[in-house]
């Protein structure tokens, strides 16, 4: 009989609705629940495509003994990462302050007032490598409920009081200035890995934010180095195993330093910020592989994540059905030679084994390769690689017959909207209108489904149904990202105008008055036993970053002051952390170039349907000023208010570039307009 996260949104949720624990999703009723009977909370924290998440719901959860003991001595509360950040990070911190570590699945322990006492993460069925099984583990906390309350009363007292003194405020409102930049750059070039590309070690995780600030960097500054490091770093990335050299798109993380053995799982935030740096990479280099690899994310984007209603979900699992049954991380991408030949041939196999580096012992497991380019492609033969009915297109078509792996359908406004700035620009940039297309329907999706009327966003929905649960700051800056984005790429203001909405609440709700702090939670959330808030970058930019972008971008776009100082403040924490921990604030890194380089503002005028106007804008589009924002319109259009007195030149279409209270002089020729913009 399904347990109560039958009736929920969440895929992950779902997965467990039919385990024997009888789990509770994160709500009041679940805590008043544990006050009743005075026991003590599990909290079980996970994600769909969370590969140990799936073994220790099969190991423990579906286990009928484990569940039996849980359902007997605890309140099992389930809570999917994806739709409540808020409560992850909040134990996550606490996790990581206990045991210098953290990962998922998340194992917590906490009182009825939701109070930590005890922390983990997975723990197997039987005691292995020091570890406690996981029914030794809830004997003793079982026992220790039981026998030593003062004890465990006294230890969750004292880790409450230890994460309300961690509050971060930094009043500081003046921006990073030259030299922070400088010491950032200089701090990422101790840590490159000059041999194989990226920072530090294994596992290896894909910069997005770092390599975006690195291309701001060099487009302001000239700094050669910041360009080699990321143009370097996003082809050794591209040439991996952790780009799905069939389909497209990149996984989650290298398990190695050499960018070879991925874990499987594809996430929507990793692929729209990859896609938009690989469209910025060309944008600046003219690279042809930065080119394919920009389009063919988007194109895995749209391919295999987007749903019925228009939006994008949130991941591919890394595990699937090996073909005999078994559930296999990876299954779905590897090959082993004897597979090459049976979809090939023996001739053509023989030549993919060399173009993909693959192996008779293999890279991966059990003798099977991840495809991956360790050799320039001019080498080989590029029609019988690329061509119509090649060799890509004929494994391709032979890895569709597998088993695939599972999606995860929740729809993130956070992940959409950095899916949407990504698609509407790669689509301006190489002319393809299908994924500019794309990303206005997903932003439609989230205007129509996750904002209600007074311009509110819900974090998740599925199947077009919105889920329970309250944006948070990443939500708001990101979709209004999105929003900024597209309005630059389509010319029209309503995108401007919702973006605006959502940072008036960014403002209003998650901002300190009186300093550059931001909280992740709105003033008005649920209260937890801590207010989250962390300006450094994660899997995807923090939610104070993205804010103080967003901010930036409307401010350039309105002329609106207090954006403007909201944003500077937000930035006070980069001039703090940046020349500390770059790697860990990339994108606060990346505003903060936008910032010093004005942003430039690019009023465009002209009749939409005049081939002159169309190549004033884009090559406004292509120009690599940092954060440049672009209005397009006829003149005396109200959509922009860049716009405003902004007339044809001599009866032609005409651009005007502003920044810092300074315009050039209005110009009808592409040429000047891109050198003015570094295009």
């Amino acid at each position: 009989m399904p347990n109560r996260l039958a009736h929920e949104t969440s895929p992950y949720l779902l997965q467990h609705a039919d385990n024997p624990v009888d789990w509770w999703p994160w709500s009041d009723e679940a805590f008043a629940e544990a006050r009743e009977r005075d026991v003590p909370v599990l909290l079980s924290v996970g994600y769909a495509s969370c590969h140990w998440c799936h073994v220790m719901a099969h190991e423990s959860f579906e286990d009928r003994a484990t569940a039996d003991y849980l359902n007997a001595r605890f309140v099992s509360v389930k809570v999917d990462r994806e739709e409540r950040p808020d409560v992850d990070a909040v134990y996550m911190e606490a996790v990581q302050a206990a045991t210098g570590q953290g990962g998922w699945p998340m194992t917590v322990f906490l009182t009825p007032d939701a109070e930590p006492f005890y922390f983990g993460t997975y723990f197997p069925p039987e005691p292995r490598q020091g570890m406690p099984s996981f029914r030794q583990l809830l004997q003793g906390v079982h026992q220790a409920w039981a026998e030593r309350r003062d004890e465990v009363a006294e230890v969750a007292g004292k880790i409450v009081r230890d994460l309300a003194g961690r509050e971060i405020s930094y009043g500081d409102a003046r921006l990073p200035g030259e030299e922070q930049q400088a010491q950032a750059l200089l701090g990422l070039t101790r840590e490159y890995d000059p041999q194989r590309g990226g920072f530090g070690g294994a596992p290896k995780f894909p910069p997005s934010m770092v390599l975006e600030f690195l291309l701001r960097h060099h487009a302001r500054t000239g700094a050669e180095g910041a360009l080699q490091m990321a143009g370097d770093t996003a082809e050794r990335m591209a040439r991996g195993g952790i780009y799905d050299q069939l389909g497209g798109g990149f996984a989650r993380y290298s398990v190695d330093r050499d960018w070879v053995v991925p874990h499987f799982e594809k996430m929507l935030y990793d692929n729209a910020l990859l896609c938009r740096v690989y469209a910025h990479l060309w944008r600046s280099t003219g690279s042809g592989l930065a080119r394919r690899v920009a389009l063919e994310t988007a194109d895995f984007m749209v391919r295999e994540l987007r749903t019925p209603e228009g939006g994008f979900a949130s991941a591919l699992d890394a595990d699937s059905d090996d073909g005999t049954g078994r559930h296999v991380e990876g299954a779905y991408y590897v090959w082993t030679p004897a597979q090459l030949r049976e979809a090939l041939g023996a001739e053509d196999a023989e030549l993919a084994v060399r173009y993909f580096g693959v192996t008779e012992e293999g890279t991966f497991e059990e003798g099977a390769s991840v495809l991956r380019l360790p050799q320039q492609d001019e080498v080989f033969d590029a029609g019988r690689i690329a061509g119509p009915d090649g060799i890509r297109e004929r494994l391709l078509a032979a890895r569709g017959a597998r088993p695939a792996p599972g999606r995860d359908d929740k729809v993130v406004a956070a992940w959409n909207g950095l899916a949407i700035a990504a698609l509407a620009e790669t689509g301006a940039y190489f002319d393809r209108p299908d994924l500019t297309e794309a990303a206005v329907g997903a932003a439609d999706l989230l205007v129509r489904v996750h904002l209600d009327d007074h311009a509110r966003i819900a974090r998740t929905s599925k199947d077009g149904r919105v889920g329970g649960n309250a944006g948070v700051l990443e939500d708001y800056a990101d979709v209004a990202e999105g929003f900024l984005a597209l309005a630059s790429v389509t010319g029209e203001g309503v995108w401007l105008e919702f973006a605006g909405l959502l940072l008036d609440h960014v403002l209003a709700r998650f901002a300190d008055a009186g300093s550059g702090t931001l909280y992740d939670t709105a003033s008005d959330a649920e209260r937890l036993i801590r207010r989250p808030q962390d300006p450094t970058d994660n899997a995807v930019p923090s939610g104070w970053t993205a804010a103080a972008g967003a901010l930036l971008g409307y401010a350039a776009q309105t002329g609106s002051e207090p954006h403007r100082t909201a944003a500077e403040r937000a930035l006070g924490v980069v001039r703090t952390l940046g020349p500390r921990v770059p790697r860990f604030v990339g994108w606060g890194l990346a505003v903060a170039e936008a910032a010093l380089d004005g942003p430039r503002e690019v009023a465009v005028v002209g009749p939409p349907d005049d081939p002159a106007t169309t190549a004033l804008h884009r090559t406004a589009l292509l120009g690599t000023a940092p954060g440049a924002v672009i209005a397009l319109g006829t003149p005396g259009s109200d959509e922009f208010p860049l716009l405003a007195d902004r007339p044809l030149v001599g009866g032609e279409p005409a651009a005007y570039v502003c920044r810092n209270f300074t315009c050039d002089a209005p110009t009808t020729d592409p040429a000047r307009l891109g050198a003015a913009l570094g295009g």
